[in-house]
């Protein structure tokens, strides 16, 4: 195998590498899975069956939890990439790997497969665990939407840690990264819906959700609303690309 081949393999597993041993993102990535779990199980163990099954779409309020773990994927992506900026840690990585583009599509590829792996295990567990507490009213994996949703959360929380990682290529900050995401997600985005109108289907999170819906609402449907979100995460990808070849390290 010629050593071109290896090269991209070679990088690939380097990142996996600092993936795995920096506590910072390896500890969000835990979390991801953690908190959605922890979450789902706490909520649907003690709130009651009646209160549950009240909403208007089941299946999106089986992955309520979810809302809690798409911060934690923001961390890991944020984290993953931050980690370049610190102590000159991009200087040795360029010195390694001075093919800037290779460099940066491994770190992407590394984040993006990590995060939906966990991502897609993680909505799968909390769909099963938050059911088995639900008796005749649980749903399952056999009903309209659920293993769309189950993989599709996947794919979610995979585009919003690349989201953040791009964003962070070019604010070279994890804080600044998550200080702005955070406060978007949980407060901005539902103040920004209750004026903005259909306009608010379009932002990342309100349109990435889409896929957790059995019915949807808005203009956009399940795979549409992913497609959105997707188009925000390659957008803050393609601004973070930019930013790692033209800046100095």
């Amino acid at each position: 195998m010629s050593a071109t081949a290896v090269a991209p393999l070679s990088v690939l597993h380097s990142e996996w590498i600092k993936i795995r041993s920096l506590r910072g993102s390896l500890g969000s990535l835990i979390a991801v899975f953690a908190a959605t779990v922890g979450i789902t199980v706490l909520v649907f163990a003690t709130v009651g069956r009646s209160e549950v099954t009240s909403g208007d779409d089941l299946l999106l309020g089986a992955f309520y939890a979810l809302n809690f773990g798409q911060i934690a994927a923001l961390a890991f992506g944020a984290t993953a990439v931050s980690c370049e900026f610190l102590n000159g840690a991009l200087r040795v990585s360029l010195a390694a790997v001075p093919r800037r583009g290779l460099f940066y599509a491994a770190k992407a590829t590394v984040v993006g497969g990590c995060a939906f792996t966990v991502g897609t295990a993680t909505t799968c567990t909390a769909f099963v665990a938050g059911q088995a507490f639900m008796g005749d009213d649980a749903l399952s994996l056999g009903d309209p939407g659920a293993v769309r949703a189950c993989v599709g959360g996947g794919v979610y929380l995979a585009l919003m840690a690349l989201f953040a990682a791009g964003l962070t290529a070019v604010l070279r900050s994890a804080v600044a990264v998550i200080g702005t995401l955070v406060p978007f997600l949980l407060i901005v985005s539902f103040v920004i819906g209750d004026v903005a109108g259909s306009a608010a289907d379009y932002l990342p999170d309100r349109a990435g959700q889409q896929i957790l819906r059995e019915h949807t609402v808005g203009s956009l449907g399940p795979w549409t609303g992913l497609a959105v979100t997707a188009l925000w995460a390659a957008a803050a990808l393609l601004a973070g690309w930019w930013s790692v070849r033209r800046r100095d390290a």
